[in-house]
C-alpha cells in the first residue's frame, strides 16, 4: 500500500500545481446553467446582512491546498480574486488557514485548532506514538483566542467551517474531537492532555461541506501507475506563471511532525523530492491519501458522526454527463484537461470484492476527483442522515443543499471561468449568508 499512497499523492499535487498555472479555455457549457445568470456581477444587495450570529467563517482548503497566497500570489480560495475579501467587504468576519497540505484529518484537526486558539500544536502522544511522528508542531498565535468562551453577553464564541474536499473531513474531525475527546489520549497523558482531547465543548456552530469525499474517491483506488516527477511538473508551472524554472513558492507541505520540515534555503523542488523520498509512506494510515481512500473513508465515517447540536450543509460539483449509448459518465466540454482522465476513469469504475466498498453506477457522476454521490454526504460506515434541504435547516443531519452543475473539483474554488466567476463567488456569499441567519 506504501508505494501507491506515494503514487497517488504525488499525483494530486502535480495536478493541483499545474491547475493553477494553466488558464482554462472559455468554451461552451454541456450543461443545464443559464449563462447570462452566471455572468452577473456578485449582488450588491443586504451587503451587511442582518446577523441571527455573527460567528467567524474558518474556510478549510483541501488537499495539496493552502490559506491565501502562497501559491505564486494565487488565492486557494478564489484564485487571482479572494472569496476572503469577498466576505469580509460584506461584514462577515473570515479566516483562511493554512495546514497541513497532505497530513491525515487527525493532524490537520490539531493544526486548525492550534492556527485558531493560539499555541502550538499538539497532536496527542497517544497517537503519535501510535503513528511514529513527534508529538509537538508549530507554534500559532491564534486568530480567534476567544473561540469556546463566553463573551460580556454570556454567549458561546462558536465558528461556522467550510471546507472544500477534504478540509470538509477535516472540519467533521475537529468537531469530533471537540466534543468527544479522546480516551486513549487523556490515559497515556492524564493532566497534561490538550484541551482538544478533553471533550465536552460544542464549540462548532455549523459544518458545509463543498465537494467533499465523505465516502472517499474511487480515483484514490484507480490511481496507481501514475508517478510523474514532480520537479519536471514545478518547472513548468512555474514557467506558465512568467518565472524562472528555479523559482519557488512560499509554500511548503507542513510536515514538521515527520522531521520534514522545508530549510530557508531548500528549493522547493529539492524539499519535494525529500519529502517523497522519505519512509513516511512506509504503512501508515496517518497520511492524507489513506483518509480519501474508499475504505480509509469507511473507517472515518465509522469514527465521526453528525452531533446533534451542529448544522450540517453539504454541496456537490458535477462535470460530466451520461453516455446515451453506454450510460457511462463522460466529461463535460468545459472540464479542465487535467481532471478529464480521472473523470472518465471514475465514470466507469465498479468495485465488488469481498470486504471492500462496493462501487457501482451510482458513483459514476463527478466532478474530476469526487462522485456526486461521495459528496452528498457520508454513506459508507455511517449512520448519518441525510435530508434535502427545503428552506428550514434542520440540526444534527445532513442537509443537501445543492449540485452545481458544469463545475469540476477545482473551478469550484478558484473561479477562471469568466462565464462561472461572479456566479460562483455569489454562491459563498447566498452561502455565508444562510449561515449568519442560522438561530444562536
Amino acid at each position: 500500500m506504501n508505494k501507491k499512497i506515494k503514487k497517488i499523492a504525488i499525483y494530486f499535487l502535480s495536478i493541483i500545481f499545474i491547475i493553477f498555472a494553466i488558464p482554462y479555455n472559455v468554451l461552451a457549457s454541456t450543461g443545464s446553467n443559464n449563462q447570462s445568470s452566471n455572468t452577473a456581477k456578485v449582488s450588491t444587495s443586504n451587503d451587511i446582512p442582518n446577523f441571527n450570529n455573527n460567528y467567524p467563517i474558518v474556510m478549510v482548503h483541501g488537499l495539496c491546498g493552502w490559506g491565501n497566497k502562497e501559491m505564486f500570489n494565487e488565492n486557494y480560495w478564489g484564485g487571482s480574486s479572494s472569496l476572503r475579501e469577498l466576505l469580509i467587504s460584506k461584514g462577515y468576519t473570515v479566516f483562511t488557514p493554512t495546514i497541513g497540505p497532505i497530513s491525515s484529518n487527525w493532524d490537520r484537526a490539531c493544526e486548525l485548532y492550534a492556527y485558531l486558539k493560539g499555541g502550538t500544536v499538539d497532536y496527542g502522544e497517544a497517537h503519535s506514538k501510535k503513528y511514529g511522528h513527534a508529538r509537538y508542531g508549530r507554534t500559532f498565535p491564534g486568530v480567534y483566542p476567544k473561540f469556546g468562551e463566553y463573551s460580556d453577553k454570556n454567549e458561546l464564541q462558536k465558528i461556522h467551517l467550510i471546507g472544500h474536499s477534504m478540509g470538509g473531513e477535516t472540519s467533521r474531525m475537529l468537531a469530533h474531537l471537540l466534543e468527544h475527546g479522546d480516551k486513549d489520549e487523556i490515559n497515556a497523558t492524564g493532566n497534561n492532555t490538550s484541551t482538544l482531547f478533553t471533550g465536552n465543548k460544542h464549540w462548532i456552530d455549523s459544518i458545509t461541506t463543498i465537494a467533499t469525499p465523505h465516502d472517499g474517491s474511487q480515483e484514490a483506488e484507480i490511481q496507481e501507475n501514475f508517478e510523474p516527477f514532480v520537479h519536471q511538473f514545478f518547472a513548468s508551472v512555474a514557467a506558465s506563471a512568467g518565472l524562472d524554472p528555479s523559482t519557488s513558492p512560499n509554500f511548503d507541505l507542513r510536515m514538521d511532525q515527520w522531521g520534514l520540515r522545508k530549510t530557508p534555503n531548500e528549493s522547493f523542488d529539492n524539499y519535494l523530492k525529500r519529502v517523497f523520498q522519505s519512509n513516511i509512506w512506509k504503512n501508515t494510515k496517518d497520511l492524507s491519501i489513506w483518509d480519501l481512500s474508499l475504505e480509509g473513508a469507511r473507517e472515518f465515517n465509522n469514527l465521526v458522526s453528525a452531533e446533534n447540536d451542529i448544522y450540517y450543509f453539504s454541496i456537490a460539483c458535477s462535470d460530466t454527463h451520461k453516455d446515451p449509448a453506454t450510460k457511462y459518465q463522460l466529461p463535460n466540454i468545459n472540464m479542465h484537461p487535467l481532471l478529464i482522465k480521472s473523470a472518465i476513469d471514475m465514470g466507469v469504475y465498479t468495485q465488488n470484492q469481498p470486504n471492500k466498498v462496493k462501487v457501482d453506477a451510482s458513483w459514476w457522476e463527478n466532478d474530476g476527483l469526487v462522485s456526486v454521490r461521495s459528496a452528498i454526504g457520508p454513506h459508507e460506515g455511517s449512520s448519518d442522515k441525510i435530508e434535502n434541504y427545503d428552506v428550514t435547516p434542520k440540526i444534527g443531519v445532513w442537509n443537501y443543499l445543492e449540485k452545481i452543475d458544469n463545475i469540476d473539483h477545482f473551478e469550484i474554488m478558484i473561479q477562471r471561468e469568466p462565464i462561472y466567476h461572479y456566479y460562483l463567488q455569489n454562491k459563498f456569499v447566498t452561502w455565508a449568508k444562510m449561515l449568519s441567519q442560522l438561530p444562536k
